[in-house]
């Protein structure tokens, strides 16, 4: 048995039962992803990750002072050069596309960084991807059009290939498993949406759990849940950016309206777990720091990437509601300290003050 293997009452099974039976349940149940309650289930349960409780309430201290004195909003995330400056259904395009491929950029074993050149800068990593994106539209290939990827004349590996090339003689990882993502949310787009994104968005009616949900419903790609024993953990890492990113780039307006933004969660991907423990919140056994150390592969879905990801998950609500008690009229949520955290993981590592390597794990959820 593992370690989130027991005899307890599984309480979403329960739910399901009072609802098909009409029992204690309303029409006014506030939506959620469940992520978050998943998260403390795996933190609660977790062997060889730990939170540590004075670590963290330090780190949310540095945390609040930092983001006060860089004066860090959701403003931040057009002021990255890379990110689209403009606010409109391209740019939703854009972050659609940019969502479902936001995944998996460390080296291989030869430790090549995949690197692409825009601009005459060059970029590796998540600013990679977006580098290529935009590269891609310079260069008249609609790349970021969900109707372009139903052309199977025009949209073609090869041509993926050609918008994925290097500076450096480097490949993507899964580039295949990329492309046929793109494609087949295509299809889904297609046939449930109109081939529109803003449909999907409007479905929602201005509520980022429904989105979040409706992703995940709908499209495959966004199905980021772990079955371990009698229940599923859920992350929905790539769904909920999707949503944060509307919310930052739009800045709370237009296409990122959201009446509930505060109910999303940090992304549990790999660089803010390197941050998290740099900071001290996060402990790991010894077995788990030395195969980080090493450098050396986590499989998917073991116990040691699920209290990873829970753990990170959870440790970023507890930076926020310190945050929050220290300073309750702070504009704070997960959003905002995950962008912040990851922004700093990548200062550090251009700086080569990184104190640990963040874990390695093949997966097309982060």
């Amino acid at each position: 048995m593992g370690p989130f293997d027991d005899d307890e009452v599984d309480e979403e099974l329960l739910t399901l039962l009072r609802q098909s039976l009409g029992l204690g349940v309303t029409q006014h149940q506030a939506p959620d992803t469940g992520v978050l309650k998943d998260a403390q289930r795996i933190y609660e349960d977790a062997v060889d990750v730990a939170i540590d409780y004075a670590g963290t309430a330090a780190a949310a201290d540095d945390i609040l002072r930092q983001m006060k004195e860089k004066k860090y909003s959701p403003k931040t995330w057009s002021a990255h050069e890379l990110h689209p400056q403009e606010k409109n259904e391209a740019v939703v395009n854009f972050i659609f596309t940019l969502d479902i491929l936001n995944f998996c950029f460390w080296p291989d074993e030869d430790n090549q960084h995949y690197t692409v050149e825009f601009k005459d800068k060059r970029y590796t990593g998540y600013w990679s991807l977006v580098a290529v994106l935009q590269r891609a539209l310079l260069e008249g290939i609609t790349i970021t059009t969900p109707c372009f990827w139903q052309d199977e004349d025009a949209f073609t590996f090869e041509l993926f290939e050609h918008v994925f090339r290097s500076c450096n003689g480097s490949s993507l990882s899964m580039l295949d498993k990329r492309f046929n993502m793109l494609r087949h949310a295509g299809q889904i787009v297609y046939e449930d949406f109109e081939c529109s994104v803003i449909g999907i968005i409007d479905m929602a009616k201005g509520s980022a759990v429904v989105l979040v949900n409706l992703l995940v419903d709908r499209f495959p790609q966004f199905r980021d849940e772990v079955n371990s024993g009698k229940r599923n953990l859920r992350f929905y890492k790539r769904a909920q950016i999707f949503v944060a990113d509307l919310w930052a780039c739009f800045e709370g307006a237009s296409f990122g309206t959201f009446t509930d933004i505060d109910k999303i969660t940090m992304f549990a991907d790999y660089r803010v777990p390197q941050m998290l423990y740099t900071l001290g919140c996060l402990r790991y056994s010894p077995a788990l720091e030395n195969r980080i150390r090493r450098r050396e592969e986590i499989p998917p879905h073991s116990s040691w990437e699920i209290e990873l990801r829970g753990c990170s998950i959870w440790c970023v609500e507890m930076i926020r509601q310190h945050i929050l008690q220290v300073d309750p009229l702070a504009d704070m949520n997960a959003i905002l300290i995950d962008f912040f955290l990851y922004d700093t993981a990548k200062e550090r590592e251009a700086q080569g003050t990184e104190v640990i390597p963040h874990h390695r794990t093949k997966s097309i959820w982060y």
